[in-house]
């Protein structure tokens, strides 16, 4: 007698996971659009028809039209981005090379698709659509910070995170402009606001431990305290 022959269930997609595959499938579908077309309602309804995607469906993934849009492209490069980081020895490597890796890492997922990049760039800096570049722009330095391994909690984590923005956007404006195929002038730009932002952090350093060599305030108004109550005791 042969053994009855166990089937296993089939792990079930979840909603969530199952929406996010079809945002993805709209996102890759627009990429090739978005250079002719831009960011708009035309190119993300024939984005969803060649991604199978519903009308019903994609006006409950994309709520706010183009900007859903430009949203979930940002989001997709920063998945890339971390895909990339992944299979890197970040733990080994110096901060400034972390920071030069990861901005490398997103740089290295829009290349492909560079003119989309740029039309999602000019679509952020309309007046409507700033609160949302800030946010994306939030997003995704703090995404490479996390996978740089950073675990700051207190101030540190608001500077790293307005420095590295700082960085990254100027880098991305240069890039854009940069038609060379080695992309030299982009990375020689880039580490060159690394290197200014390492000597600011280094005369942080040193002024932090310049002025702990001063006495605390506390201390000062205490010898003065001291001093008017010895000359009140004459």
């Amino acid at each position: 007698m042969t053994a009855a022959k166990v089937r296993r269930p089939r792990a079930k997609k979840t909603a969530g996971s199952d929406d996010s595959a079809k945002k993805r499938a709209v996102v890759e579908a627009a990429l090739p659009l978005v250079p002719s077309g831009g960011f708009t309602d035309k190119v993300l309804k024939e984005a969803a028809a060649a991604a199978d995607v519903s009308p019903a469906v994609l006006a409950r993934l994309f709520p706010h039209g183009p900007q859903s849009l430009a949203e979930a492209f940002s989001d997709w490069a920063d998945d890339e981005m971390e895909k990339r980081l992944s299979k890197s020895k970040l733990g080994e490597m110096k901060i400034r090379a972390r920071i030069r890796a990861a901005i490398e890492a997103r740089i290295a997922a829009l290349r492909p698709h560079k003119e989309a990049a740029r039309r999602a760039a000019a679509f952020l800096t309309l007046p409507p659509n700033a609160a949302l570049a800030a946010k994306l722009l939030y997003r995704t330095v703090d995404r490479m910070w996390r996978a740089a391994g950073d675990t700051s909690t207190d101030f540190n984590f608001y500077t790293k995170r307005a420095i590295l923005a700082g960085v990254y956007s100027s880098t991305m404006l240069r890039w854009f402009t940069d038609d060379r195929e080695d992309e030299k002038s982009t990375f020689d730009f880039l580490d060159a606001r690394i290197e200014n932002v390492m000597q600011f952090e280094k005369f942080k350093a040193e002024t932090r431990e310049a002025f702990s060599k001063f006495p605390s305030f506390s201390e000062i108004i205490g010898r003065f305290g001291g001093r008017d109550s010895s000359a009140r005791s004459r």
